[in-house]
C-alpha cells in the first residue's frame, strides 16, 4: 500500500504515516540502506519490525530523504543532516514521522488496549478519570495522554525525564482533536502544541514547539 497518511500541520511541518501491508521483500527492493541500517535491519528478529523498520525509510523518501540522511544521537534520537527536526514511531502495521524546518517535534502511535489501564497510575494522576464510566472514551483518552507525553518525551530527547513528574498534559474535548503539553523540569516550562488523530483502533498524537 501507498501512503496511508499525510498531514500539512502548518507551513513548515509535515507529517506521513504508512500503514504496512506489503512484505519485507517488496519493501525493502526500492530502498537503499546504509551499511549500518542493513546491519541493524538484520539484527532484528521479528518481521514486523523488519518491515517496519524498511516502511520508515519508504516515508522519509516521500518527504524527499534518503536512509543516509538519517542518523541518531547517543540517546537514540534521530536528526536529519540537514538540520530540519525529525520524530519517528512504529506501532504494530503503523509507522510514522513528522518533519519540521524549525519547531522541534516529536510523534507517537499507539494501539488502543485496555492494558493501558493497568498502567494508567504510573504516567499519569488516575484520579482525574473516575467521571468517564464510559470505557472506550477512557481507553481512549489515557491512549492520547500516554501518546502525548510520549512524543514531549521524544522532543526532550534524553533519559531522565519522568511521565509523571515532569511531562504535563491539559485536559481536552475529543472534538477539539487538540491541547497543550508542557515539559516542567529543572525549574524551567517548556510549552508544546498538541494535536491526536483516531484511525483503525489506533491513536496518533504528535506535538510541536
Amino acid at each position: 500500500m501507498p501512503l496511508y497518511k499525510r498531514i500539512l500541520v502548518n507551513e513548515s511541518c509535515k507529517l506521513y504515516i504508512w500503514k504496512i501491508e506489503e512484505s519485507l521483500d517488496s519493501l525493502i527492493a526500492p530502498i537503499m540502506l546504509t551499511t549500518n541500517s542493513q546491519q541493524r535491519l538484520d539484527s532484528m528478529k521479528s518481521d514486523l519490525h523488519q518491515r517496519g523498520f524498511v516502511s520508515i525509510r519508504h516515508l522519509l523518501k516521500e518527504a524527499g530523504y534518503s536512509d543516509s540522511d538519517l542518523y541518531y544521537d547517543e540517546h537514540g534520537k534521530p536528526f536529519l543532516k540537514d538540520g530540519k527536526h525529525i520524530s519517528i514511531t512504529h506501532s504494530f502495521n503503523f509507522t510514522a514521522i513528522i518533519i519540521s524546518e524549525n519547531q522541534y517535534v516529536g510523534i507517537d502511535i499507539e494501539k488502543q488496549r485496555d492494558k493501558i489501564l493497568t498502567i494508567a497510575h504510573k504516567f499519569t494522576p488516575v484520579e482525574e478519570y473516575k467521571t468517564i464510566a464510559n470505557h472506550a472514551a477512557l481507553i481512549s483518552k489515557l491512549t492520547i495522554v500516554w501518546g502525548a507525553k510520549e512524543s514531549l518525551y521524544k522532543i526532550y530527547g534524553k533519559k531522565k525525564l519522568r511521565f509523571l513528574e515532569h511531562i504535563y498534559i491539559y485536559d481536552f474535548n475529543f472534538e477539539e482533536s487538540y491541547t497543550k503539553g508542557e515539559i516542567r523540569y529543572r525549574g524551567e516550562t517548556y510549552p508544546f502544541h498538541v494535536h491526536f488523530l483516531e484511525f483503525e483502533g489506533f491513536t496518533c498524537v504528535y506535538a510541536y514547539s
